[in-house]
């Protein structure tokens, strides 16, 4: 049985990253034919997000020594994984691990080697409008830039075969993850196939990190990548 690797990177998740973690337990992949392991890297939190983890037999805890950025959190995840896929899964809870089958379908048909969530083609709370904006403008850069189709490339939810993302130099420390990888992806040949996904905003009072000031730096990740690796 092919193995999917959920990484996620945590950082002062208390509130959450239980309740997110009994969801992902709950999740059936076996019905297409898929085990999974959890990896959480705990990016030194301040608070009891470790603990909690600590409590899952289940799920492999990495813990950071020092706070070093989702970026480099997530690279810690890949690097530890043994899945034959990857998904990548943020601590809170705005994305639902129960689109998780959706997302890896395509990929262990072997239709594709990469699937995205898009937040826009499915059900979603209402999103900030200045961050409906800011990614509608960077996706339709990525687009420009790449020569694709994408409705969402900011989208937490990307799934990988392992050989895939494994065989790409990451280098981003924080959010400007997201257009690294894809700007990578793409630039290797890959065709990145959508698939609708729920999404549930929360708002900065509950702990909601990425701000304005990371837009202008994954504009500048995607013009980079696009001439460097």
């Amino acid at each position: 049985m092919r193995t999917l690797s959920i990484v996620i990177p945590a950082y002062n998740e208390e509130p959450f990253i239980g309740t997110l973690l009994e969801r992902i337990r709950d999740v059936d992949l076996f019905g297409i034919g898929v085990g999974s392991e959890i990896i959480v890297v705990d990016d030194c939190s301040t608070d009891r997000t470790a603990d909690i983890v600590g409590g899952f037999a289940e799920v492999t805890l990495v813990r950071q020594p020092v706070n070093g950025g989702k970026g480099r959190a997530v690279r810690t995840g890949i690097a530890r994984s043994t899945g034959d896929y990857l998904l990548i899964q943020d601590a809170d809870l705005e994305y639902d691990p129960r689109d998780y089958p959706a997302l890896v379908r395509p990929i262990e048909e072997g239709r594709v080697k990469v699937v995205y969530g898009s937040r826009f083609l499915g059900p979603r709370k209402a999103m900030l409008f200045w961050h409906m904006l800011g990614n509608k403008a960077l996706t339709l850069l990525t687009n420009l830039l790449f020569n694709a189709i994408l409705s969402d490339m900011e989208t937490c939810y990307k799934v990988f075969r392992a050989d895939v993302i494994k065989g790409i130099p990451l280098r981003s420390r924080r959010f400007e993850f997201e257009p690294e990888i894809t700007a990578k992806v793409l630039k290797r040949g890959h065709r990145i196939f959508e698939v609708p996904i729920s999404y549930y905003g929360r708002e900065y009072d509950e702990g909601k990190k990425i701000t304005w000031r990371d837009g202008p730096k994954a504009a500048w990740t995607l013009i980079k990548y696009r001439f460097v690796d």
